[in-house]
């Protein structure tokens, strides 16, 4: 049996992260991981960099590469002529970037002298974990702290069950070797979103069925809004309001049932996505015998710093509650592992960015207006338009907007929204303004680069005074 300072179950965005710190900080440390790769072998990363973002991301720029010479080239002088999709190297692109990240991390593991221990782990009383290989065999570690990353696994409905290739979740749609000319979503969240844009570029008539009447409910509205008449300028068919009833596979695909406030409808598509949400995945990591919290959903019961009901027990990442974003994990496995090592650390949680990667994309951070006002916050509001921006011209992008929201009484901003180009890279300003409790003058007396799109920014901070020099400033409200 071996010992250990801390190990880790899990080697997603949260538990790597979570691991590599710990033993930087001198503490020895194991990470257990069961996740294989599509020929057998195991590979770390977990749903992030396997099926989930990194992969999803590596498709949705090859296929906005593709959307923009076929729609944009000419306006760039740009003649391409006829072009078309190769999805078998698109899909080989994609692996080859999985590849290199998975691979990357077990070199970090070497690297900073974690252990893996490759399988599944169930942790036992007194800080055992048994790791159960691929072949069935065990072994069994301790460690003075154990730290649970065993992240989330995609929702399914009764309505829609998974089959073969035809009804399939964020994963299956990863791996498709061609386009399907009619594609349904389920599910107007990001993950939706994200894969209907991504198999709309490159030739599919996408139809989203949302069971929500408002779209995109956790963002600022006005932003959610622009988004969706974007979204279906470019022709994405959302159905807000929809509940599906049923799904019938055919030879040439599967026809939806839903109802919504016209009465029951029907959709005929190839194939569909089903992107309705991710729960906690918690089956077999602790043993009958532990007393682990978790709530009525299935998240493991923690306090603000990760802690679990059971001392030297620690939860980070989608099996904890707050929202289920890998940037969110891993800062609460650097926190966690700092605790650990007898450091003080914190998590400031109304700074964590949200971020869906459409084209344009959404992204935002700290509150929004509807929060705002619901709360009772006295707040100015400053807004700046993508079109009267330099950069944005340059670049052909000059759809979207940044709106920065900030207290009345105090100055500090709340909340940053933007949709537009490069929109993640915007927020990250946001977010650093947030965490620093920056104010609107500390913003409006930085120097910003010229010309960027994160002048957006600024003049969204001056704006918020009716100090903005690129637009007409308006009265507040």
């Amino acid at each position: 049996m071996s010992d250990y300072d801390v190990i880790v179950i899990g080697g997603g965005p949260a538990g790597y992260v979570a691991a590599i710190r710990a033993a930087q900080l001198g503490l020895s440390t194991a990470c257990v991981d069961k996740w294989l790769d599509d020929s057998g072998n195991p590979v770390l990363g977990g749903t992030c960099l396997n099926v989930g973002c990194i992969p999803t991301k590596a498709l949705l720029d090859s296929s906005e590469r593709f959307e923009s010479i076929k729609l944009h080239g000419a306006d760039h002088g740009i003649i391409a002529g006829d072009i078309s999709v190769d999805i078998d190297a698109m899909m080989a692109r994609k692996h080859k970037v999985v590849g290199e990240l998975t691979g990357g991390i077990a070199g970090l593991f070497k690297a900073n002298g974690v252990t893996w221990l490759q399988g599944t782990g169930t942790l036992h009383p007194e800080h055992k974990v048994v790791v159960t290989a691929k072949d069935g065999s065990e072994s069994t570690h301790s460690a003075t702290n154990v730290i649970i990353a065993t992240g989330s696994v995609p929702v399914e409905i009764p309505p829609a069950p998974l089959t073969g290739e035809t009804i399939v979740d964020n994963a299956g749609a990863l791996a498709w070797n061609s386009v399907p000319k009619t594609l349904g979503v389920i599910g107007a969240g990001v993950i939706g979103l994200e894969l209907g844009s991504l198999w709309r570029r490159l030739g599919s008539t996408v139809t989203v069925i949302e069971a929500q009447d408002t779209f995109l409910p956790m963002a600022d509205q006005q932003t959610a809004k622009a988004a969706l008449r974007e979204f279906k300028k470019q022709g994405l068919e959302i159905k807000l309001g929809a509940l599906v009833k049923g799904t019938d596979i055919a030879d040439d695909g599967v026809t939806v049932s839903y109802t919504d406030k016209d009465g029951d409808q029907s959709v005929k598509v190839e194939r569909l996505i089903v992107a309705v949400g991710r729960r906690p995945y918690t089956a077999g990591v602790a043993a009958d015998d532990l007393d682990l919290l978790t709530d009525e959903r299935g998240f493991i019961h923690v306090d603000d710093l990760c802690q679990t009901n059971l001392p030297g027990v620690w939860a980070i990442g989608d099996v904890v509650r707050g929202p289920m974003l890998a940037h969110k994990g891993s800062e609460e496995g650097i926190v966690v592992a700092e605790r650990i090592a007898g450091h003080a650390a914190h998590l400031n949680y109304d700074a964590i960015p949200s971020v869906i990667y459409t084209h344009p994309e959404v992204a935002w951070v700290g509150a929004s207006e509807e929060q705002l006002k619901a709360d009772g916050v006295a707040y100015k509001v400053g807004a700046f338009p993508y079109a009267a921006s330099g950069r944005a011209k340059a670049m052909n992008e000059t759809t979207g907007q940044v709106r920065v929201l900030a207290s009345a009484d105090n100055d500090r901003v709340l909340g940053v929204h933007v949709f537009g180009a490069h929109a993640a890279d915007i927020l990250a300003q946001g977010v650093i303004a947030i965490e620093m409790q920056s104010t609107l003058k500390d913003l409006a007396a930085t120097v910003f680069a010229h010309p960027t799109l994160s002048e957006s920014f600024h003049e969204a901070v001056l704006a918020a005074d009716q100090m903005a020099v690129h637009i007409v400033n308006r009265k507040p409200r």
